[in-house]
């Protein structure tokens, strides 16, 4: 098998973003990397969920006794999917929908198994897609559970016999976007009216369906406010929103013991688990390694 590359070839052309308010990172990918040159480098964006599944994956890399090369913080899919499509990065967790998008923009596939599917067949060669986590960060519509329990809403669909007017909130973008009004009537048959609100599923909008002012709103599944108000996810049967399920991309020189942790840490990774690692990012302002370190003990994958 041929010797896993270190970060140096592509940390120096490489940015540091680091998001405000977050939980600082935990390594700068602008270092000169440390580890030898079997390091299985680990990649992650500059966005502290993504930092948080990149450092445990590392930790039970580790534990396994694999060399790790952590390369976090390097920006968004423009800057790091050539070094990982080059062979520099060797392992970086993902997202189905979007990183289809990336490497297909023409697609139009939505639903769960068909994006995973056609994302395997668009990896570029040298590269492999592992198994899918039931964990999602994507778009999605929530109520409150007040909303959701009075009127039995738990699907998109039930919302079609909600006997009051409906309001939707998100960024005015939204007004016009495939998963807005629009498509709800489309898909669904629900018709509802729009309240831009320009904080992408933030405080406001958070206040406004708290207070009754909108009934639904668009806000990502792994936000902390679903746990930390207490939101509903509603399904999404007919796929009006693209799937993004978090997915090990994974150089083609990763060790099969490698291969086995990662997915293990896939499919351990639930959707309420992702949402509780960011309420002690943001809320808590834990560190990416010790977030990591109490989630692998609570779960351990070896």
């Amino acid at each position: 098998m041929t010797s896993l590359r270190p970060a140096a070839a592509f940390a120096l052309g490489l940015s540091a973003l680091v998001l405000a308010g977050c939980a600082s990172p935990s390594t700068d990918p602008l270092a000169a990397p440390s580890a030898s040159s079997d390091a299985i480098v680990v990649g992650s964006q500059a966005y502290y969920s993504n930092e948080i599944v990149a450092e445990i994956y590392s930790q039970a890399l580790e534990k396994a006794g694999l060399p790790v090369e952590r390369a976090f913080n390097i920006g968004q899919r423009e800057a790091y999917v050539p070094s990982l499509e080059a062979g520099e990065i060797d392992l970086f967790p993902e997202y189905t929908g979007p990183l289809l998008q990336f490497w297909d923009p023409s697609t139009t596939l939505t639903k769960s198994d068909e994006v995973y599917d056609a994302l395997v067949k668009a990896a570029p060669a040298g590269l492999r897609v592992l198994d899918q986590s039931p964990a999602t960060d994507q778009d999605s519509y929530v109520v409150t559970k007040e909303f959701s329990e009075k009127y039995g809403v738990t699907s998109i669909a039930d919302l079609a016999s909600v006997p009051v007017p409906l309001v939707l909130a998100g960024n005015s973008e939204g007004a016009t976007r495939p998963n807005g009004p629009k498509g709800l009537l489309e898909h669904y048959g629900v018709t509802v009216s729009f309240t831009p609100i320009e904080d992408g599923g933030g405080p406001l909008t958070i206040q406004a369906l708290d207070d009754g002012a909108v009934q639904l709103a668009i806000v990502y599944t792994a936000s902390p406010a679903i746990k930390t108000d207490d939101l509903v996810v509603l399904d999404d049967p007919q796929g009006l929103f693209t799937a993004s399920h978090l997915v090990p991309i994974a150089s083609d020189r990763l060790p099969d013991e490698a291969v086995d942790i990662v997915n293990a840490i896939s499919a351990a990774l639930t959707p309420d688990d992702l949402v509780a690692l960011n309420v002690r990012s943001v809320d808590e302002q834990l560190g990416s390694a010790q977030i990591a370190s109490d989630w692998l003990a609570q779960h351990p994958v070896d």
